[in-house]
């Protein structure tokens, strides 16, 4: 028997049929298999449908359960914040007393509590209770309220005028408040100069207030408090100024005040705009930032509140006053009002430098515009004023008129503000040309000289109009001549000024002493004669001795007038009184001399003696005696001229 394998395709078909005969008892085993699980789901579907009711009734069962326990204990909850709240009802009653820490910490309580109740305010039970706690809790905002007010009310009371005037530094101390007269060093110092801020809350007090305002910001009472803050902090600062003699000031009040007061109020309101700016409001500020620190908005509003109606009365006093009338002497009082605002121009911008404070910074502004549109306009009228002066009073004596005085007082006064001047010119892009200060001088000299020039024409005699012009522009040009070229560029000014003082000396002398010269002439002093008679020589030295003597007669009437009546003119400055004496010297004493001379050569001494009231040497001491405005003293008995 052959032992060979079989042939592989009969391995094959033996390998197929055991594989299949495998998948046919496979197929048996999974059918047997979905047969059992479909009796098992439909058991269990209804297994299922059973049990449905008893889960429903099991889960109702444990919300009821649920429902019960957050009941209860919500009702616990409600009875323990009721009975905390009973317990500090009386507690809320008396108020932040000694221990207001613990009196917050009860508010803090109770509004917790408040909260609680109005959050669940659908339970019926609780609505009685929430009642209770609010008006428990409403009074707790009253006393905090009713403490802010009292401490803030304790302490805001004015300040002492002289607390107040001591904090300024030593050199502003002066109740006449002018800044206009500090030199260089002076104007360095002041910048530099410290000033005293007064403790107008104690630091205790100002903690305490700062706790009650975060308390009362925390029930959202912000603006009550704020009111409250507005009404104590804004009268105690308004009573400051009032002790630093600001008041309310209107035109009616000022037409009815008399200029001496209203000067003193001025100086008054100069002072208390520095106190006010760099120590009462920087004060203020720091009281608002104390107290409103963490409420940022509520703070400078509180601020712009606070100082609104005592800076408001500020300005309107300086409005007033630079909305009135234009009159020369308030041009210095002026000048000072604008200072001191130029002066405290930074401090403002810095200290009300929040939008709430706008409008504060726009009327401060304002202001300083408005003083210097009066500074210009007040120098216009002075000016004006000095042209068209029409006053009644005469120089009698020729000497420098009371306005000439004046305006040269008034212009060295004006120079102690020529940087107050620059500024302004800085400031009037648009009319420059008037602000420059040689160029204001020169159009009040010009002015001045007009007028004067106007009044010289009213002067009967011809030689005192030339004499009082001498005088005045003399006057005049000493003054310019003083002036540093820097501030007065036209040195053409005084080389002209100087031949008008000249010129009008010539006319003065050439008016009063040509005729007294004129007499003074040898011509005519004898008569030709013939020498071999003697009656005719006799007659001729007859007639000699009455021109001569008729000479002396009318010289010495002449001269005695002159004398008599220029004694009593008047040159106040030694300087040209002395060179103007010595002109007339040069012109008269020669002539008397060369007179007198030729005289005594033709006569007697003791004829000559009779004729001639003076000698050349009387006529130069009588010189002296010219220009000092007083009557001349007679220094030897007249003498009678006879026959």
């Amino acid at each position: 028997m052959d032992s060979s394998p079989p042939p592989a395709m009969e391995y094959l078909a033996m390998t197929a049929a055991k594989v299949r005969s495998l998948l046919c008892k496979s197929q048996a085993i999974t059918n047997s298999m979905v047969y059992t699980l479909s009796s098992f789901d439909n058991r269990l579907s209804a297994l299922q449908a059973f049990m449905r009711p008893i889960q429903a009734h099991t889960d109702v069962l444990c919300r009821a359960e649920m429902n019960i326990t957050t009941t209860l204990n919500s009702i616990e909850g409600i009875i323990r914040k009721f009975d905390i709240a009973h317990q500090l009802e009386d507690q809320i009653q008396k108020g932040p007393q000694n221990n207001i820490r613990s009196y917050f910490k009860a508010v803090d309580e109770l509004r917790s509590i408040n909260t609680f109740f109005s959050s669940n305010n659908n339970l019926r039970s609780t609505n009685e209770v929430f009642i209770r706690t609010n008006n428990a809790f409403e009074m707790a905002v009253q006393r905090l309220e009713e403490k802010f007010k009292m401490l803030l009310e304790s302490y805001s009371k004015p300040q002492k005028r002289q607390h107040l005037i001591n904090s300024l530094p030593s050199s502003l101390q002066s109740s006449s408040g002018s800044s206009g007269k500090q030199d260089n060093n002076g104007a360095k110092n002041l910048k530099n100069a410290v000033y005293r801020l007064p403790n107008l809350i104690p630091p205790l007090i100002s903690h305490q207030l700062r706790e009650l305002t975060k308390q009362l910001a925390q029930v959202e009472c912000n603006q009550q408090c704020l009111k409250i803050f507005k009404v104590a902090r804004s009268l105690a600062l308004e009573r400051n100024l009032e002790k630093l003699g600001v008041e309310k000031l209107d035109e009616v009040d000022l037409q009815k005040m008399e200029w001496d007061v209203l000067v003193k109020k001025i100086g008054d309101w100069i002072q208390a705009m520095r106190i006010a700016v760099k120590v009462l409001f920087v004060a203020e500020q720091k009281v608002s930032d104390q107290i409103f620190d963490d409420i940022h908005y509520i703070k400078d509003q509180c601020f712009a509140e606070v100082t609104s109606n005592s800076m408001t009365m500020l300005l309107n006093f300086g409005d007033t006053i630079g909305r009135s009338e234009r009159s020369p002497e308030k041009l210095f009082v002026l000048l000072d009002m604008y200072e001191v605002m130029l002066e405290l121009q930074v401090e403002i911008e810095t200290i009300f430098s929040g939008d709430m404070c706008s409008k504060i910074r726009d009327s401060a502004w304002g202001l300083t515009k408005c003083l210097a549109q009066a500074v210009g306009e007040t120098f216009d009228t002075f000016e004006g004023s000095v042209g068209s002066d029409a006053t009644k009073t005469t120089c009698f004596d020729g000497s420098v008129h009371p306005l000439t005085r004046y305006v040269i007082n008034y212009m060295k006064y004006l120079f102690e503000y020529k940087s107050t001047f620059e500024q302004l010119q800085d400031s009037k892009s648009e009319s420059k040309e008037n602000f420059q200060f040689g160029n204001m001088i020169m159009r009040v000299l010009q002015a001045l000289e007009s007028n004067l020039d106007m009044k010289s024409k009213h002067y009967s005699d011809p030689a005192l109009g030339p004499f009082f012009l001498m005088n005045n522009i003399y006057y005049m040009s000493k003054f310019v001549r003083r002036l540093d070229p820097k501030d007065f560029p036209y040195s053409d000014w005084i080389d002209m000024h100087k031949r008008v003082v000249q010129n009008n000396a010539l006319m003065y002398k050439r008016s009063a002493w040509a005729k007294v010269v004129e007499v003074l002439s040898t011509k005519g002093l004898t008569s030709p004669g013939s020498d071999n008679s003697t009656d005719q020589s006799n007659h001729r030295l007859i007639v000699s001795k009455i021109v001569v003597k008729n000479r002396f007669k009318s010289f010495t009437a002449l001269f005695d007038e002159l004398h008599q009546k220029h004694c009593q003119w008047l040159i106040s400055d030694a300087e040209l009184c002395e060179l103007l004496k010595l002109s007339i010297s040069e012109i008269l004493l020669p002539s008397y001399r060369n007179f007198y001379k030729h005289i005594g050569s033709k006569l007697k001494p003791t004829d000559l003696d009779k004729y001639a009231k003076y000698s050349p040497e009387d006529i130069e001491n009588k010189l002296e005696d010219l220009f000092h405005g007083k009557p001349p003293s007679e220094t030897k008995p007249v003498k009678t001229i006879t026959e």
